[in-house]
């Protein structure tokens, strides 16, 4: 039963001011932080913020990939227990992958495709899991 599982499914933003929208999306909407990882500028590489049991991640900063690829400032993230096999089968299927499956220096193993109508999805074992949100 999926109910015994924590959230595998992530939304992902990207903000111009990601500190500001921290700081609001506590304030307005009650979401509370839970990580917040900088850059070397100073700017907001990856945050995780939870209400209730549900997560988003955010961040500021842009990969080249993203801005090659062309997208939004809206993505998922899809923790997957075999990414391997999991990339082999959108490919198959047609997904065009705009960041190849690696290994990343924090541990995940993963890759980033956009589907049939060029929606940013990302895949890997990364799975933001927290006992406690507060």
């Amino acid at each position: 039963m999926a109910d015994n599982y924590p959230p595998n499914i992530y939304p992902c933003l990207r903000y111009k001011d990601a500190h500001a929208a921290i700081d609001w999306l506590e304030r307005a909407f009650g979401f509370k932080r839970h990580a917040v990882h900088e850059a070397p500028d100073g700017s907001i590489f990856h945050t995780q913020m939870f209400y209730g049991a549900g997560m988003i991640m955010l961040g500021a900063t842009q990969d080249d990939f993203i801005k090659q690829a062309g997208v939004g400032p809206q993505s998922i993230y899809v923790a997957v227990t075999d990414p391997d096999t999991h990339h082999a089968q959108a490919k198959a299927a047609g997904a065009r992958v705009v960041r190849a499956l690696n290994d990343t220096d924090y541990g995940s193993r993963e890759y980033c495709a956009l589907d049939l109508e060029g929606h940013f999805w990302s895949f890997g074992t990364y799975w933001p899991k927290a006992s406690d949100p507060a």
